[in-house]
């Protein structure tokens, strides 16, 4: 596994990506920084995290079958293979809020974006970008996040955390094929809110209540109404009111 260090970069998604057109490079290569000026999360949110406190890399993932299921799989795997790296830090109260934001005693601790690069042998290279709080201690423009310092009170090595957090990412996705339904049946048993009556919003700003039921395999979550009906929604087209 080749780790390239960075002291500073605008993100390491990016820079992967472009670093993976010029040369080729190897399966679960990783490039991490220190300080990381244009973090981003999904559907262009930013990620915005203090310099030498926290964990920002990505990883690039060059699947064996290019895909013959969903894409979602690679989502699941990462979140639950963080959950269980983080778990034997004793970090307590884990959870995935759907779809992939890490959570600890219901705050956010770490994020994850996932990007697929069409390549011109029409094979896909998969760039997994991560983010997690460890020993950051100030959030005030994100009430709702916290760090891993934060929750237990305890520093945390970077290089520890790394090296745990990547094996066993490379690990489980070196077991994606074989292992799918397990890491299907972890994500629903770390999913934040699953089977407990919430308050919801959808894009026209309407709150509604309901509960969260699965998770389906193309990613979309999956509420039962007050009229017991089951519908579907995808990243964007729903908040959580928590």
């Amino acid at each position: 596994m080749l780790i390239i260090k960075l002291n500073a970069t605008d993100s390491t998604n990016d820079y992967l990506k472009q670093l993976n057109k010029e040369k080729p490079l190897d399966n679960f290569t990783i490039v991490t920084t220190v300080s990381q000026t244009k973090g981003k999360g999904q559907m262009g949110a930013q990620w915005t995290s203090q310099p030498g406190k926290n964990l920002t890399f990505s990883l690039l993932y060059k699947p064996k079958k290019q895909f013959c299921t969903s894409i979602f799989d690679v989502n699941v795997t990462i979140a639950v293979s963080i959950i269980e790296a983080l778990e034997t830090f004793e970090i307590p109260k884990l959870n995935i809020k759907w779809p992939n934001d890490i959570l600890a005693e219901n705050k956010k601790i770490g994020g994850i974006l996932i990007e697929n690069s069409l390549k011109a042998d029409a094979t896909i290279d998969t760039i997994i970008g991560i983010g997690i709080n460890v020993n950051q201690e100030s959030f005030p423009d994100f009430i709702q996040a916290s760090s891993l310092k934060k929750i237990t009170g305890l520093e945390y090595d970077l290089e520890i955390l790394l090296d745990k957090i990547t094996n066993t990412i490379q690990q489980n996705l070196e077991e994606i094929d074989s292992q799918k339904e397990f890491f299907w049946k972890q994500y629903h048993q770390h999913l934040f809110k699953h089977n407990q009556p919430m308050a919801f919003e959808n894009t026209s700003q309407e709150k509604f209540m309901g509960i969260i039921k699965n998770v389906s395999t193309d990613g979309k979550l999956l509420i039962q109404l007050e009229d017991d009906s089951i519908q579907s929604f995808g990243l964007k087209e729903i908040k959580m009111l928590y």
